[in-house]
Parts: C-alpha cells; structure tokens; sequence
C-alpha cells in the first residue's frame, strides 16, 4: 500500500468514526425526545418516526424498525435528489437510530408526567439531536429526506420551516388514532420547539441586526455609533437609480439590545435617514466569530 493509499485509508476512517460518533450522539437525543417523552404520552410527533410512533401505539411494532423499513422506498426516490453519497450517509444514521430507539431507550425511564412538559422538552432535546445530525451531513430519513430535498429545490427556505409544513400534515392523524384533539395540540407544540432548537443551533444563537443607514450625514453617525457603541461601521458607495444621485450607505452589524441606539443616534443627527433594519444568523470575522468550518 502506497503512502498516498494509506493516507485516504486514515482520513476515510476518522470521516466513520467523526459521522459515527456525531450519528449516535444525535440519535442518543433523537429517541430520548421521541421515544422517552413523545411516544408515552399520548401524542406522536411529525414525520415518519411519527407514524412509527402510532404504528406502535396501535400495533406494539418497534418505533425504529418501523422507521427504518417505511424509510426505504424514500430514500430510493430522493437518490436522483441528493445523491449516492448522501443517501449512504442516511443510511448508517437510520441504522444507528433504529438500534437506539429499538434497544437502548427501553432500558432507561420514560417520562410519564404532564404532556404538556413532554411535548417542551421532548420537542426541545430532540431538535438538538436533528440539529447535530443535520450538521454531520446526513437526517433521519423520511420526510428530513423529503426537507433536504426540497432545501437543495429551495435554499431561501430554513430546515425549520420545511420541517413544520411537511410535518403538520403527519400531526393531525393522531387526532384520528388517539381520538383526541390534544394529541395534535402537543404534537403542534412539540414540532414548534424542536424547529426552533433546530433554527437556532444551525443557523447560530450569535444573530443580531443589520443596520443600513442612507444619509448626508453619514459621517457624524459613523462616529457616534463607533464612540458610544463601539460598533464598527462600513462606509458602501450607492447610487440613487431614479435619481442616478450618489449616495453613501453606511453599513452596520450590531447586537439587538443595541438597536434602539442606533434608532435614536440616527433620529439625532438626520431625522431625514433611511433606515433599513435587517435580521442577520451569523458574522465571522474581526470583532465577531471567528471563522471555522
């Protein structure tokens, strides 16, 4: 074996172990959401773990197993989407979660309290398993199969939000197999938490605002916001396109506490501005995070 090979060889085995030890500690989080809190108390999640969730509250079949065989025609169908590579990557974290759900959750206690504490916390621990899972570079399957594909399809779009249209559909059948209209009330609540956990890990809890101020006055906010905020600012080159006028932009990146400062500095010095106020999920660089994968 050639040095070349047996570098490949080593970076091809610490890929298996980083996916797989990113695979089981999701999965680890995944069936403690879904299993440990969802499926004891009367409701079942989006999805299909979801139906794997009805399907043993109706049959007693293993919520994983039956994940793991109704993924199957899925994943053939989103091959042309996603890719072979991918696909095998799902693959390995459908097996890893099956084996978790299936063997090691029925080991440990299961919450059998307030449903309504089961749909928060179930919702919230189970958001960070996908969230780890999506960032390893691989899903559950079934509709998270369906979600990455629509996210190549449609990148404006956050997993989170895909998550909660495709999903809700799922929801409202355990209405109809728990006879219970709380069952999809909690089923709701707990999709909500886990797309807001997964919102916030993958796109970041560094977020803040972005402020574009337009003004003849631009010099005197630049220095005001860099004296009292100590914020930098970044001086843009527009041109008005009715007007064909050149126009300074002054460009921003700020905390949201920090906001209503900028509001009054700018009213301060040119009650004339154009403010624009924008959401931004991450900045790397100087003053902010630094830059990483």
């Amino acid at each position: 074996m050639t040095h070349l090979s047996k570098l490949l060889h080593q970076k091809s085995a610490q890929a298996f172990l980083r996916h797989l030890f990113w695979d089981t500690l999701g999965g680890i989080a995944y069936g403690v959401g879904v299993y440990t809190f969802a499926s004891h108390a009367g409701f079942a999640p989006g999805g299909i773990t979801g139906l794997g969730v009805i399907l043993n509250y109706l049959f007693k079949a293993p919520i994983g197993t039956t994940a793991l065989l109704l993924n199957i025609p899925i994943v053939i169908i989103s091959l042309g989407y996603l890719g072979k590579r991918y696909l095998l990557r799902t693959l390995q974290t459908l097996i890893i979660s099956a084996l978790l759900m299936d063997l090691v959750m029925p080991l440990f206690p299961h919450y059998t309290g307030n449903p309504l504490l089961a749909a928060l916390f179930g919702g919230g621990i189970s958001g960070f398993g996908l969230a780890l899972i999506y960032q390893a570079g691989s899903c559950t399957g079934g509709s998270d199969l369906v979600i990455m594909s629509l996210r190549k399809l449609r990148p404006h779009l956050s997993v989170g939000q895909i998550t909660l249209m495709i999903d809700g559909s799922l929801i409202v059948l355990g209405a109809f197999v728990y006879n219970n209209i709380d069952a999809v009330l909690y089923g709701i609540l707990f999709t909500l938490v886990s797309t807001f956990v997964i919102d916030r890990l993958m796109d970041g809890f560094a977020g803040g605002k972005m402020a574009l101020v337009i003004s003849q006055h631009h010099g005197q906010i630049a220095s005001r916001i860099q004296g009292e905020l100590n914020r930098g600012v970044t001086l843009l080159k527009g041109q008005g396109m009715y007007t064909g006028a050149q126009r300074d932009v002054l460009m921003c990146a700020c905390a949201r506490a920090q906001l209503p400062l900028i509001r009054r500095i700018v009213s301060d010095c040119d009650p004339e501005t154009l403010l624009i106020v924008m959401d931004y999920n991450e900045v790397r660089g100087n003053g902010f995070l630094p830059h990483g994968e």
